[in-house]
């Protein structure tokens, strides 16, 4: 996330009237809290790659038994490159259906093309349909329906062949 992002984004939460906002993303953290008057606090905490603390913490198993999880966890991120992963523009609250009475949008095997809607997102009672920019095959649903989605956060991997 750049500078003109995070400044965006302060921006929009000042203009929303939130009182409080938290982002959380893989390598740095941020809060942005408005005071009453309208002035706005940006606190930035920088994190250490959770991969190499999740290395260090590996608890010792009883007996010979080799450790697999972290070959598991490579072998996945490999397989996983190949694909384009789509990702969410804002923050809100993910749906894969325009209603709960109709079909999702996207579903894994579907082929979608760019400008097709893959899904929505609600956010302060506004829903923003998400237009893919790629086309391809739908792979992989990365977030349950009706859950909240932070900036940026992955919400499907697309096989573009």
């Amino acid at each position: 996330m750049d500078i003109k992002e995070i400044q965006n984004l302060i921006k929009f939460v000042a203009k929303s009237g939130a009182t409080e906002v938290k982002l959380e993303m893989d390598d740095f953290k941020i809060t942005i809290k408005t005071t009453e008057t309208g002035n706005t606090e940006t606190t930035y905490i920088q994190q250490v790659p959770v991969a190499s603390s999740l290395q260090q913490t590996a608890v010792p198993t009883q007996g010979n038994a080799p450790v697999a999880a972290p070959a598991t966890e490579v072998k996945a991120a490999d397989e996983d490159s190949k694909y384009i992963t789509i990702k969410s523009p804002i923050i809100g609250t993910f749906y894969r259906k325009p209603a709960p009475d109709k079909d999702p949008f996207a579903e894994v095997g579907k082929t979608i093309k760019s400008g097709d809607v893959v899904c929505v997102i609600e956010a302060m009672k506004l829903f923003n349909e998400i237009e893919s920019e790629i086309s391809g095959k739908i792979v992989k649903v990365l977030v349950d329906d009706a859950s909240p989605v932070e900036f940026d956060q992955p919400l499907f991997l697309v096989d573009p062949s």
